[in-house]
C-alpha cells in the first residue's frame, strides 16, 4: 500500500499552507528561501492539486477518479470535487471533533471503530450521503485515546452540514455541503484547469 511519509511541516512550508488545516497546531520556524522565482501557470494549478491531495491525505490515482467522477456529475465540476473529498468518512470523523488530525481519522477507521448507521467501516474513502449517522463504537468509546482526543479537538468548530454529540462520540451529516462551508484554502477551478488540458 502507498503511504505518504513527507514531514508535515515541511510539506505545510513547500505549499504554503497553515498546519492547522490539517489539525496541527505546530508552526514551522523555518521560512521558505525561493529566489523570487515567478510560478508559471502549470505550476500554480499543480500546486492547488497537491494541496487538496495532501490535506485530505488522498495519492494521485485515487484523486483522478475523484476528478472524473466529479466531472460526470451535475454541476461545477471544482465544487463536485470539493464535496466529495469533504464527505469521505475519515474527513468527517476529523470535522465531528472525533479525531485530533485527518491522519488520526483514517487510523481510527482502519482500526474498525467507526460504525456507519449501525454497520462497521473501515473504509476511509466511503463516501457519507445526507442523513448518514457516524459513532464511535460501544467498545472503543470509554477508552483513553478518545478522553484525550476531546480534550485536545473539543474547542473545534463542527461545520453547520454535520451535527455531533460529543458526550456520545456521535454525529449525524445533516446534509452534503455547500463550497461556502468548506473552509480549505485550495482554488479547485486552478485543479479543473489542470485535469482538462
Amino acid at each position: 500500500m502507498a503511504v505518504n511519509r513527507v514531514p508535515v511541516l515541511k510539506r505545510c512550508r513547500s505549499l504554503g499552507l497553515d498546519p492547522i488545516y490539517l489539525g496541527i497546531s505546530k508552526k514551522s520556524n523555518r521560512e521558505l528561501k525561493r529566489a523570487n522565482k515567478k510560478i508559471s501557470e502549470y505550476g500554480l494549478q499543480l500546486r492547488e492539486k497537491q494541496k487538496a491531495k495532501f490535506i485530505y491525505g488522498v495519492l494521485e490515482k485515487p484523486f483522478r477518479n475523484y476528478y472524473k467522477k466529479a466531472d460526470r456529475m451535475k454541476g461545477m465540476t471544482g465544487t463536485n470535487l470539493m464535496v466529495m473529498l469533504e464527505t469521505r468518512l475519515d474527513n468527517v470523523i476529523f470535522r465531528l471533533g472525533f479525531a485530533r488530525t485527518r491522519r488520526e481519522a483514517r487510523q481510527i477507521v482502519d482500526h474498525k471503530h467507526v460504525l456507519v448507521n449501525g454497520k462497521c467501516v473501515n473504509i476511509p474513502s466511503y463516501a457519507l450521503k445526507a442523513g448518514d449517522a457516524v459513532e464511535i463504537r460501544e467498545k472503543s468509546k470509554n477508552s483513553q485515546r478518545y478522553k484525550d482526543i476531546l480534550d485536545a479537538a473539543g474547542d473545534r468548530l463542527v461545520p453547520a452540514w454535520l451535527e455531533a454529540d460529543q458526550e456520545n462520540l456521535k454525529g449525524t451529516v445533516k446534509t452534503l455541503p455547500s463550497r461556502e462551508e468548506i473552509d480549505v484554502p485550495v482554488d479547485e477551478m486552478l485543479i479543473v484547469e489542470l485535469y482538462s488540458k
